[in-house]
């Protein structure tokens, strides 16, 4: 399976993120998408998060009610194992290249996502590889939905 873009969001604060057709990647963060508490998100190394399908499918058979953008990424990819993605890792796009910077750890805003509220279940720290990605942003561009996602690790 190729891996690809299967959602784009933003939102002006907060959680859900509404999902867009196009996101326009600049250094400091995607266009539209504005983030709540600045100690926490945002930044040029916290530009973009990232998250997979895979994660989302994983937490839903166990029964989480997380769905696409409830979590706060701005780039939902498909196609990508679960542990591929870490700091150091290039995520390529066809008019855009991210690199991973760190995990985003995840706080109690997205509880509603997860059964009992138990949103830690998406912290790296407590489930490794089960979480959300920041990345900095090394080329700046348009990301589509159906875009190719190249990972080099």
């Amino acid at each position: 399976m190729t891996a690809k873009v299967i959602g784009l969001h933003i939102s002006n604060g907060g959680v859900p993120k509404l999902p867009v057709e196009l996101l326009e990647v600049k250094e400091s963060g995607c266009l539209g998408d504005k983030q709540n508490d600045l100690r926490y998100h945002g930044g040029t190394n916290k530009a973009v998060c990232i998250f997979q399908s895979e994660i989302i499918e994983q937490l839903n058979d166990v029964g989480h009610p997380i769905t696409a953008g409830t979590t706060g990424e701005n780039i939902l990819i498909s196609g990508i194992s679960i542990g591929e993605l870490a700091p150091g890792t290039k995520v390529i796009f066809p008019n855009v290249e991210l690199i991973i910077t760190q995990d985003a750890p995840p706080c109690k805003t997205i509880k509603e996502s997860f059964l009992d509220g138990y949103f830690n279940a998406i912290s790296h720290k407590k489930n490794p590889n089960i979480t959300r990605w920041y990345a900095k942003v090394i080329k700046e561009g348009i990301v589509e939905l159906d875009d190719a996602v190249e990972i080099i690790n």
